[in-house]
This record gives C-alpha cells, sequence and structure tokens, in this order.
C-alpha cells in the first residue's frame, strides 16, 4: 500500500517531444446530461481540458448540449433527439466510441454518467453500451447507480468506478462510512476485486484500489463538498486514462490532483469555493 505524492505526479507530465501531434495525448468522450442536468458534463470536460488531454467530445442530449456548448469556446458538444439518453442511442455511442478510437490512435476514454440522470430507459441503454465497449472508462455519478444493478457489465475491463459512501452501499451493499480506515481499505480491495475493476472511492482520505494494490490519496479540504468538484474529478481522470495511464494509477493521481487543486482554491475562496475554481487552479499542480 502506498500513498501518491508530488513526485508521482511530476512523472506523469514529463516535457513533451517536439514532434507531438494531436491525439498523442488523448481524445476524451463524455457521456452525460439530461433535460434538467448540464453543468456537470461541462465541469468534466474542462477539468479533463486543464488535466492535459488534447480533445474532449461530449455527447448529450440536445438541449443539455446546446446550452453546453455555449458555456466555453472550448467545448465541443453532439446533441441526441430527446431529453435524456434511450436505448435507440447505443448503436451510436458505440460506433463513435470506435471513431474516436480510430482518430486518437488509440488514446482514447469515455467518461459516462455525468448529469446523466435515472430514466429507467437511460440505466438501460448505459448497461447495454458498457456490455459493448472496452475503452479505459470513468463510471460516475448516476451510471454508478445503473451498474449496481447489473455489475457483470464491468467485470474485467479498464474501468474505473468512482462512489461516495452512499453510492458505495448501492454498488456493494455493504455500509463503508462508519467503518474505521483499516477496514475500508479492506473492503475497497476486496470489492474491487469481487467486480473485477478498479474503485476510488471518495472521502476524507480517497482509496484506489484493483483488486491486487491500494493507493491512497490524502489531499483535499472540506470546502469541496460544493457540488461539481466530483465532476472535476471525473474529468482529470478521464483525462489520465485517455493519456494512457493505467485505471489504478490514474485513479490515485487524478484524486490527488484535484484534492490539491482544492487547496489552492480554498486558500483564496474558502466557504465561496466553487467547483471552477478548483479547475482553475489544476494547471498550478502538475506543473
Amino acid at each position: 500500500m502506498t500513498t501518491v505524492n508530488a513526485a508521482i505526479i511530476k512523472k506523469l507530465y514529463p516535457s513533451r517531444p517536439s514532434e507531438a501531434r494531436k491525439y498523442d495525448f488523448g481524445l476524451m468522450l463524455v457521456i452525460g446530461g439530461s433535460e434538467y442536468y448540464t453543468g456537470a458534463p461541462a465541469l468534466a470536460a474542462l477539468a479533463g481540458f486543464r488535466a492535459g488531454v488534447d480533445m474532449v467530445r461530449i455527447i448529450a442530449p440536445q438541449r443539455a448540449a446546446d446550452i453546453i456548448a455555449s458555456f466555453s469556446p472550448t467545448l465541443a458538444a453532439y446533441g441526441l433527439e430527446g431529453s435524456h439518453l434511450k436505448k435507440s442511442d447505443v448503436a451510436f455511442l458505440v460506433a463513435r466510441t470506435m471513431a474516436a478510437k480510430e482518430i486518437a490512435r488509440g488514446n482514447v476514454s469515455v467518461l459516462i454518467g455525468s448529469g446523466l440522470g435515472r430514466d429507467e430507459e437511460t440505466q438501460e441503454a448505459v448497461k447495454e453500451y458498457l456490455s459493448m465497449i472496452d475503452v479505459p472508462t470513468v463510471i460516475d455519478a448516476d451510471a454508478i447507480h445503473t451498474v449496481a444493478e447489473k455489475p457483470e457489465v464491468i467485470a474485467g475491463k479498464p474501468f474505473v468506478i468512482t462512489p461516495h459512501s452512499h453510492e458505495f452501499l448501492e454498488l456493494t451493499g455493504k455500509a463503508i462510512h462508519e467503518l474505521k480506515q483499516e477496514e475500508r481499505i479492506e473492503l475497497v480491495k476486496q470489492e474491487a476485486s469481487r467486480l473485477g475493476t478498479t474503485i476510488l472511492f471518495k472521502a476524507h482520505i480517497d482509496i484506489a484500489s484493483d483488486g491486487k494494490e491500494v493507493i491512497l490519496n490524502q489531499t483535499g479540504t472540506p470546502y469541496m463538498t460544493v457540488g461539481g468538484t466530483g465532476d472535476s474529478l471525473a474529468g482529470i481522470l478521464g483525462a489520465l486514462l485517455a493519456r494512457g495511464i493505467a485505471p489504478l494509477e490514474a485513479a490515485a493521481a487524478a484524486a490527488y490532483i484535484n484534492g490539491k487543486a482544492g487547496e489552492l482554491a480554498s486558500k483564496k475562496f474558502k466557504d465561496s469555493l466553487i467547483a471552477t475554481d478548483v479547475i482553475e487552479e489544476i494547471s498550478n499542480v502538475i506543473r
């Protein structure tokens, strides 16, 4: 068991070669958004850019996509028909994922769940989509709830699932909040092994495990209870996966970067901190 630190992060961001090309540092697809939730995919995408991914493409229901695209000229959003993700969208999602993999020469990742909602048809679409892909993927927010119903869709794939304590209970049926730290570590490791995936359990001390190894993260601040900081974390993680970092190492590094960025932002804003403040500090962590 190890603890992630600044030296580890520095190794993940070496000087770029002079002949670097677009997509050498990844293409991330963000699948999220719904009729009522538009901010989460945008926050994740912006965090991904700040964490060093070359391109982010967002796929969301049309209304959400239009709003997301208006947030920043850096955001490219493709709109799906209707107010939520549907099973009829799955073939398109898979095709776009495979196309992204080809365009980016394999340097691709997916982030699914941000603001997705829990419409029954959406949940079925998520399960079907995840069963059909095998690229590095972050499963966050509402997608965790969906996977809890059919965990076999994630087994043995290069996925990272990012639960907090309530989502961990949904996913595993096991309460973790009241456990001592040593017991938490062992439980996360056991569940990662059982599910055949990498888990990043978000808490005061983050726990990342692939069922074999455990890496802890101790950065962060109580001011990060504000909404949107989990989306920032997911975006950073997606960026690292697209840049070719292995799931366990990417999970721990993303937790460190997000937490340290939150620490820097909280020195300026304290109780006024919002998620975009954290995102703007990412560059100061990875320099």
